[in-house]
């Protein structure tokens, strides 16, 4: 119950701040995203992108970069996690899961990962894109406890924007409702 009104309140603070910084309420129909239109989606990075960490845009292989070539989004060496109805906490099948990437990421010492939040579509954009961070955040924090450093991390929320499954039924949602991890940069020579 407290992590749904505290999620709940995140969603409010962040839509406060929108509206306090003058950006326009959001419009009360989704955007249609089947054009070159692009999702709007919130990222974290180890400070590399500028003050706070947080920047916008799409990273090699991302699910926005998939959408934006008009095809699915390519598997890595890395493999998602998913999570319960309106929940951010990290399923023991997802702990099993995150504890194989970070082996693989220990193996791969020169490998960035950013860790995508995904929901159903279920909810305001303005919730889903909170919890879509919440996600990857849990993801993020938990590879960090396995011994992967914070500096190879990042994050990213796209909401309900990027759906694997676009019915209208439970086990398509249970598809959206996922992280995602990209590995975004390999560098030479580790």
């Amino acid at each position: 119950m407290a992590d749904r009104v505290s999620t709940v309140l995140y969603g409010l603070m962040s839509l406060l701040f929108l509206l306090l910084a003058g950006c326009p309420p959001p419009a009360a129909t989704k955007p249609d995203l089947s054009g070159s239109q692009a999702p709007q989606a919130t990222t974290r990075d180890a400070g590399k992108e500028g003050p706070g960490g947080t920047a916008r845009g799409s990273t090699p292989g991302s699910s926005l970069e998939a959408l934006q070539a008009g095809k699915a989004p390519s598997g890595g060496p890395l493999q998602e996690i998913y999570f319960d109805f309106d929940r951010y906490d990290l399923r023991p099948e997802a702990r099993a899961i995150l504890k194989t990437n970070a082996e693989w990421l220990k193996a791969n010492a020169s490998a960035r990962v950013q860790v995508e939040g995904h929901a159903d579509d279920r909810g305001t954009n303005e919730y889903n894109l909170a919890l879509g961070a919440k996600r990857a955040e849990a993801a993020k924090d938990y590879l960090i406890t396995l011994g992967i450093p914070v500096g190879r991390l990042s994050t990213i929320s796209y909401g309900e924007e990027l759906p694997v499954c676009k019915e209208p039924t439970e086990q398509c949602w249970q598809k959206n409702r996922r992280d995602r991890l990209v590995v975004v940069q390999a560098r030479p020579g580790s």
